[in-house]
């Protein structure tokens, strides 16, 4: 089952499962099924008794198992969960085969795991229901999510473009959208409704000019002093997702800009097509002529590697990828 489909099931008709698996690699996901798990088995109160956690690499089955089997204490069931259990599975996989066919009777296992091949017997055996993937939704489904988390959770409306807006400033990461979604809830008090405007202001503004002055400097070579305005912003405590988001936003309409003028477009309108600013736009330009056709053909494969890269598909760190491509951009083209 996908996880947001079981988030949006109401408690009615979500049956109690023996043993749940969190298959994915999305965090913020992975936090709110188990919060709606911990509801289902504790009620509102969620007892602390009855609940327990364990490292994967670390915990050993039989205590898991013992753990199960004891009789819960102030509540009805015991919730027993393995974070980062892959290699858990793997050493134990004979044990927990045996262990779905004849689960605790007042035990809940949960399994927080990064892969579960469907064709292995273990995931056979256990039920679909119970299998719970959290993966993210892919980027264009974003703004959606964004809409409908803002009513579900925070009894906010949020306008389209004002969605379309808050995942290109932010970007993908599920975890920081929520954060600014319940920062812009609070910001606009009794207002019903989050409109572009108030994204604007409250996400926007600062980032968005720290941005535009490293880009103005990457547009005229100036590695250095772009590396510079960017450790500020980290120092600042700006968060990587969200300094790439706003990145991400000013290189896609560059790159736009840049494949409009290859087709005949003068470059003043090509920039106004992609929304750029008028105070903005002879910067922009500037960046342009300094990306050159070659580089800018090639943003939206930098991008692609870098949001990859954020994703856990680089060994480093967030900071040092940002970096790497800052200096991809800003140095002068051979």
């Amino acid at each position: 089952m996908e996880s947001l489909a079981f988030l949006e099931q109401s408690a009615a008709k979500k049956k109690l499962q023996p043993i749940y698996v969190l298959l994915g690699n999305e965090d913020f996901l992975k936090r709110q099924v188990l919060l709606s798990i911990r509801s289902l088995v504790f009620g509102d109160e969620q007892s602390q008794f009855g609940f327990s956690s364990h490292a994967g690499d670390k915990a050993e089955f039989a205590a898991i198992r013992n753990e199960l089997e004891t009789l819960p204490f102030l509540c009805n069931h015991r919730l027993v969960l393995v974070e980062t259990a892959d290699p858990f599975v793997t050493r134990f996989r004979a044990a927990l085969e045996k262990y779905v066919t004849e689960p605790a009777a007042t035990g809940i296992l949960v399994l927080d795991v990064k892969a579960w091949p469907a064709t292995t017997k273990l995931a056979k055996l256990v039920d679909n229901a119970g299998t719970i993937v959290c993966k993210a939704p892919t980027a264009y489904r974003l703004p959606d999510w964004c809409t409908k988390w803002a009513a579900s959770r925070l009894g906010k409306q949020l306008a389209a473009p004002a969605a379309k807006l808050l995942v290109d400033l932010v970007g993908t990461e599920m975890g920081v959208l929520d954060q600014e979604l319940t920062k812009l809830a609070i910001y606009v008090g009794s207002q019903a409704r989050i409109e572009t405007k108030d994204v604007d202001q409250l996400v926007a503004h600062s980032r968005a000019e720290n941005i535009f002055r490293i880009f103005d400097c990457m547009g005229v070579g100036d590695t250095g002093k772009a590396l510079g305005l960017m450790d500020r912003l980290f120092d600042q405590g700006e968060d990587p997702h969200r300094i790439f988001g706003a990145f991400s936003m000013q290189l896609r309409r560059l790159a736009q800009a840049a494949a409009l003028c290859r087709q005949g477009t003068p470059v003043g309108v090509a920039l106004e097509n992609v929304d750029i600013p008028p105070f903005a736009r002879q910067s922009c330009e500037q960046q342009m002529r300094h990306l050159g056709g070659r580089r800018a053909d090639k943003l939206y494969s930098r991008l692609l590697e870098t949001d990859l890269g954020l994703k856990g598909g680089s060994q480093l760190p967030p900071r040092t990828l940002l970096e790497r491509l800052v200096v991809q951009l800003a140095k002068k083209e051979k």
